[in-house]
Order: C-alpha cells, then structure tokens, then sequence
C-alpha cells in the first residue's frame, strides 16, 4: 500500500445548529481522481474549504504527504500544493488572463515572461489560451481555463475542482476530461465534486459519499451505476421524474423579431429572436453561459423592458412593463445568480419571500406587511422543496448554494404561474433535488403554466422540455421538438451551428 497523498481523521466542523461535517476520514491516493458526493448540505463545502484552508476544523486532523497538515489560510495551502478551481469564477472581466493570473501569484514574473507560460502550459495540457485577451469578451469554458492554467501555473499536488462542468458544452467536457488525465497520469490527484454521476463514472477512480456531514460509504464509481450512488447520497430510493401525456392551449408567450442591446459592457446583445411558448409546453433554450441567457431572462422577466408589442402574454402586449407588473399578470421568473439576484442574501428567508410572493400571494395591504402570512409562505417553501435550513428567520447567505436554490425556484412554483421563466433551475443541486424540481416544472406544465427553461444541462432538457432551441451569441434558433434529439446535436447548435435549424414541426 503506497501512502495516500492526503489523509483526513475525524475532520468535524460545527456551525450553530448544524454539524456540518461530522468526524469524517477517508484518504486520497497519489494520482488519483476522488469524487466528492452528496446532496445539498451534506457538507462537501466545507470540508474542501477545510483542505484549502479557509475554515478551520474543530476537531480531527489532515496529513499531507506522511507530514501534519493544517493550512491556516488558502496561501499556506497553495505553498503546500493545494490547488482549487471554484464553482463561481473569480475573475476581473476589465483585464486580461494574464492580469488575472497574475492577481492570483505571490511573486508574479514580468507579465511578458508570465504570458509565454501561460501559452507553454495551455498547449501542454489541451487548454488553447491566449493571455492577452479581455476576459470579458471569454466564453465560460475559456473562463474556466483561465482558473485552471492558473492553479496549474503552481505545479499542484492536489486539483480540488467544484462543479467544473456546469457550464461547458458535451465538447468542451471532453476537452477537460482529457487534461484530468493527462494530470492524473503525471502524478497530479484530483478531488472532483460533481452532480453529474454519469461524469462521475466516467472520470473517477474512487468515490466517497456524505450524507448529512458524516461519511456513510465509499464505491468505485465505474462499478456502481449513477442511481446507485444518487439512493447512497440520499439514503433513499430515488425518485424519476414523470412527464403526463398533455395536450398543449393557445400561445402563452410570444416574441417576434425582438433586438435588445446588452444592458451591460461585458453581456451579449439579443438579434432578432422569435419564439413562442403554448399552455401546457415546456420550451428549453440551451446555451454555454455568456451568450445571451441572463438578457433573454431580462427581457422575459420585465427587467429589461422593450417596445410593448415586442413581447406578448396572452396576446396582451407588455414589453414596457416591469417585474412586479408582469408578476401580477402572472409571469413569473427565476434567474440564475442565486445571491444578489434571485435572493438578498442579508435578508432572512421570510423577507425573501415577500420579495417576489407579495403581489400573488396577497402578502400586504394598503402599505402593510401581512408578517404571519409571509412567515407562512416561506414555511411552506421550505417544506415543499425540502429546503435544509434551521427555519425561516435565516438568512439566505446561510443555506447551501443548492438549498437556496431550492428554496428560489419553490417560491416561484408555489405562486402557480401563467409563465414560468427559468435560468439554471437545478444549478448546482443534488440528484435528489434536481428530480424534485424537474418533476414540479412538469406538474406546472401538466396543469396548463408555459414554462420557459434556460439551461446548461443538456440531459435536463432532454428530460423536461417539449421543444429544444439553442442560445449562441444573442442568436436563438429555430425550436425542434426535442424527440429525436442527440446530445450530439444540441452540443453542435448551442456552438453556434445555425446551419442546423429547421422550422418547428
């Protein structure tokens, strides 16, 4: 038996009124891919954040390479070989990749010396970057190279990667997992956090779960099928979700020949978008992030306004009024940025609630706040979608990226919507979750709400949706019903291959 390169003993970690991680030990071998798995809350977070040096463990101990190991903060960790790539980027978009990398370094070279690395390490592991672009104007995939070259720049011994494929296409996958391996076979171990089992599978030597912040199992994932370890996650069977046979109404929603420019520097202008949503359909809109979702979502929501025939719901137009107006005549939305978006994060969870439930769900009168019917809006959010949370009064920053996320796409479900517009609905949630909250946008569906999906998750909307158009640069394509439909295809039409869209049968 060789030594693990990382050995963790009884790790535990309390915060008041959740253990997140519970005496939790399990080793990662010298060049070896480890998966990280368990649901939302489970206490994956924290436990890398452990590693990295950012919190610091009650109790228990780390060794790294046979020495005790205890970063106090993540650059002790990096002068360890500790390396982590986060789930959110952590970019400057006014400067360019090597500015970033350079940000990120205790000693950075000369910027010319530092750009020749960056090109000499990128073309050694597949990952093509040029370090003198604005990283505003990079795809998300590009971004992401910047993230790794830049832990790459430091010769790690541990690669801690956090949801790395959220947002890349089938493509851009395979380009990663080939550097994965490329790193593995050169010595390189890589603790690998995904609620993508079927990647888990694919890339992965071991797997340990948590459940509940204690570690109950390990596996070797190509041994184990993806519901497999999905029932170990949640210490249940798992539950597929259910797509009723349904006719679809009239026209819902209707966009015709809109053009919006970027409200911001960075973003992406919309070019000449048509679509139509009808009662009872699901419409999922595919793109790599950065090529206009957060506009469309903007235009749809009332957040971006237009002229007002330029957008119709139920043949009415209104593309000049505002979110709290479309609310009212049902038109609800859930955007992708969990914090600072779709919730407050310094607001408690019932305040978050009133925030977009006030109108439908009847929250206030002449001026005042209904307080215990808000308080009980957001408790049955929380018990609906399952939310893991202490109680209401917490505070949105508090939750788990998954949990919040749960708890923002219930209250939009729960105010039963005429239209339902969703940006990255199970973003980041586990298995569990994620059927949870497809099978509630079908029950919607099922019951007559016009539901349009924005995604990155191809297999989601391979899973929900009626009808597939692709988002690549403010373009969207003609919408193909999703039957018949390869990943392959839509891999191919989220890159931009408008040569392979055909009118809506």
């Amino acid at each position: 038996m060789t030594t693990p390169l990382l050995s963790l003993q009884g790790l535990t970690k309390a915060y008041p009124g959740v253990v997140a991680n519970d005496t939790v030990s399990f080793d990662i071998g010298q060049g070896e891919v480890h998966a990280l798995l368990g649901e939302n809350g489970a206490g994956k977070s924290t436990l890398v954040k452990m590693i990295y040096g950012l919190v610091k463990p009650d109790s228990g101990t780390m060794v790294l390479n046979g020495q005790p190991f205890a970063p106090a903060e993540p650059r002790a960790a990096r002068a360890d070989g500790i390396a982590m790539v986060f789930q959110h980027f952590s970019l400057f978009d006014a400067l360019n990749v090597a500015e970033n990398i350079a940000l990120g370094m205790e000693n950075p070279p000369k910027m010319g010396d530092l750009a020749a690395r960056i090109r000499e390490v990128s073309e050694t592991y597949g990952l093509p970057l040029d370090p003198y672009r604005t990283v505003g104007d990079l795809s998300a995939g590009e971004r992401q190279r910047v993230e790794i070259i830049r832990c790459l720049l430091q010769d790690p011994k541990l690669l801690i990667m956090d949801e790395p494929t959220s947002v890349l296409t089938p493509q851009e996958v395979d380009i990663l997992f080939e550097t994965l391996q490329k790193l593995r076979s050169e010595g390189t171990s890589i603790l690998y956090i995904s609620h993508k089992l079927e990647e888990i599978r694919t890339l992965c030597d071991h797997a340990t779960i948590l459940r509940l912040g204690k570690n109950v199992g390990e596996c070797i994932p190509t041994e184990t099928s993806a519901r497999d370890m999905a029932e170990m996650m949640v210490g249940s069977t798992l539950q597929t979700p259910e797509r009723s046979g349904r006719d679809f109404g009239e026209i819902a929603l209707d966009i015709s020949g809109l053009s919006v420019p970027s409200p911001t520097e960075f973003g992406t202008a919309l070019r000449n978008l048509h679509l139509t949503v009808r009662r009872g359909e699901v419409l999922g809109v595919g793109g790599v992030a950065g090529n206009g979702q957060d506009e469309l979502l903007g235009v749809l929501s009332g957040e971006i306004t237009t002229a007002p025939d330029a957008v119709k719901m139920n043949g009415q137009p209104i593309g000049k009024l505002g979110p709290t107006a479309r609310r009212k005549l049902g038109l609800l939305s859930a955007p992708e940025e969990r914090l600072g978006h779709a919730a407050a994060p310094n607001m408690s969870l019932t305040e978050n609630a009133l925030l977009t439930g006030s109108v439908r769900e009847g929250l206030e009168s002449n001026g005042f706040l209904k307080w215990g019917e808000t308080q009980s809006f957001a408790e049955r959010i929380i018990e609906a979608f399952d939310v893991r949370t202490p109680g209401p009064d917490n505070a949105a920053r508090s939750l788990s990226g998954g949990n919040l996320q749960k708890f923002v796409i219930g209250r939009e479900v729960l105010q039963n919507p005429d239209v339902l517009v969703v940006n990255q609905p199970t973003w980041g949630v586990d298995a569990a979750a994620a059927a949870s909250i497809r099978q509630a946008i079908l029950d919607l569906a099922a019951k007559g709400t016009a539901v349009v999906c924005i995604s990155q998750d191809l297999d989601e909307l391979m899973e929900i949706s009626d009808s597939f158009a692709a988002l690549n640069e403010g373009r969207l394509s003609a919408p193909r019903e999703t039957t018949g439909l390869t990943v392959d295809e839509i891999g191919l039409m989220m890159g931009g291959a408008h040569g392979m869209e055909v009118a809506h049968v």
